[in-house]
């Protein structure tokens, strides 16, 4: 399996690139945004490692023109920990989110779970009243007008419409959609149900999306 790299630090690229390739994965480098940029636009990879900050072209951006093109796994190696840079990343279609400094041990360790997801075997549509996703086509539409969603917001409805009426944990949410265990204190959730909201709901009636205090969410089409 082929993997990107995309890390200005010399050494942390270099030390990837080793113990990868010793993994027994094909690894390409690139040592700044615009060398990223013309690999992921010129070649095909299974699973792509980025750093945030970069030269050129920043790590946000980079993702934004992988998912432009693909579904490809997306694992953020940072040293920006901060709660808003992982919402960001995570928003914006990353699969995992890793910070500096790491083990070798973890960060292998997700990189063989995110190259080990097969295709999901799901329904191909999924409805509530008015609110339509079609999983192949990757459309959601609400009284028949098309939705712009992230890959995690169609993640997150994806998963809220196929356990519809079922009350879901913040915990449960973030380990579905994101494959992570949050902190109790971390709102990535909460931010995340949100967003979704003023694009299904906020528009359009009824209202779907319920927060039930002190347990988490549900989809439900009320009586």
């Amino acid at each position: 399996m082929r993997i990107l790299v995309v890390e200005d630090e010399f050494k942390t690229a270099d030390y990837l690139r080793k113990g990868l390739s010793e993994s027994g994965y094909l690894v390409e480098v690139a040592l700044n945004g615009l060398d990223g940029q013309h690999l992921i636009q010129e070649s095909e990879f299974d699973l792509i490692i980025l750093d945030v900050m970069l030269p050129g072209i920043d790590g946000w951006q980079l993702l934004q023109i992988v998912r432009r093109k693909a579904q490809t796994p997306v694992l953020f190696l940072t040293a920006r920990d901060a709660v808003e840079d992982r919402v960001k990343g995570l928003e914006l279609g990353a699969d995992d989110y890793l910070v500096k400094p790491f083990s070798y041990a973890e960060l292998l360790a997700r990189v063989r779970t995110l190259l080990r997801r097969g295709p999901p075997r799901e329904v191909e549509q999924l409805k509530a009243a008015d609110l339509e996703l079609d999983l192949l086509r990757r459309r959601v539409t609400r009284q028949g007008e098309r939705l712009t969603l992230t890959n995690k917001e169609f993640a997150l409805l994806h998963l809220l419409l196929s356990r519809e009426g079922e009350v879901l944990s913040r915990a449960q949410i973030a380990s579905q959609v994101w494959q992570m265990n949050f902190d109790s204190d971390t709102n990535v959730v909460d931010v995340a149900i949100r967003r979704l909201r003023a694009k299904v709901d906020d528009p359009y009636q009824p209202k779907l999306i319920h927060t039930v205090r002190g347990m988490g969410y549900l989809l439900e089409v009320p009586e």
